[in-house]
């Protein structure tokens, strides 16, 4: 069974950001996310999420932090301890962390090392809290130039470093599509490791059904894999986005 969640920052723009809440609900769907929370209104989110019987499957830790540089480990640790206060004010259980880009005159092997000593040190507080913290590769060759973390070959390295249940990967289909693709074998060879899936299709970021992805096969292999938590609608519609969420949630709901 695949569980899908929209991402209000990208879908639904038609209106007003807290207005993109009921148009979930409207369209059926179980749950919503968003980037990050330090601007956002979090008592009216509360209060629409509660209104509409939805879930929120995942919000990012402060971005700001960049955990490739030394010495900002104190302070991803408080992100962090902030981040999963919010989390239980929303009901929430998925916190999403980015690196930061790289740094130019710094080796790889030491900016990998501050990542994990920064995730090793914000692992008490996520495993205390239960909540689980998952680690986003992005892709470099089309949308974040500059940033460290594009293969989710080096995140599943940091995740299995850092040593904690509660800290995993986000698998991001999309990013992962434009920088290693292997998806449906990369995805089910670690399974366990993946805390949360993000899906756009390639090229353009768009809705399922418009690239090159095959999403049955995909979403299929990770409903058999057995994962149980949310894969995040993070796209940029065409059209409508109730037209455009419609196939994609057609494949989901005809995989038992």
């Amino acid at each position: 069974m695949i569980r899908l969640s929209v991402c209000i920052e990208m879908v639904f723009t038609e209106v007003p950001f807290l207005d993109r809440i009921a148009k979930v609900s409207e369209i059926g769907l179980p749950a919503f996310e968003f980037w990050g929370w330090s601007s956002k209104d979090i008592n009216e989110i509360k209060g629409r999420k509660q209104k509409h019987g939805l879930e929120i499957a995942a919000f990012g830790v402060d971005p700001r932090v960049n955990i490739v540089d030394q010495g900002t480990t104190d302070s991803f640790i408080r992100a962090v301890e902030d981040s999963a206060r919010i989390a239980h004010e929303l009901g929430c259980k998925t916190l999403i962390a980015t690196t930061g880009n790289e740094l130019k005159d710094v080796p790889r092997g030491q900016q990998h090392e501050n990542i994990v000593k920064c995730l090793k040190g914000a692992a008490t507080t996520v495993e205390n809290e239960k909540v689980t913290l998952v680690l986003e590769p992005l892709n470099i060759l089309v949308d974040h130039k500059g940033y460290y973390l594009s293969s989710s070959s080096e995140g599943f390295d940091i995740v299995r470093e850092v040593g904690s249940p509660n800290v995993k990967l986000l698998y991001d289909v999309y990013h992962q599509q434009i920088t290693e693709g292997n998806l449906i074998s990369t995805i089910t060879r670690n399974i366990d490791m993946i805390g949360h899936f993000h899906a756009a299709d390639v090229p353009g970021r768009h809705e399922p059904g418009t690239g090159e992805i095959n999403y049955a096969n995909v979403l299929r292999a990770i409903s058999d894999a057995g994962y149980e938590g949310y894969v995040g609608l993070e796209l940029k519609p065409t059209k409508d986005s109730r037209q455009a969420l419609k196939p994609i949630i057609d494949i989901a709901e005809s995989i038992q």
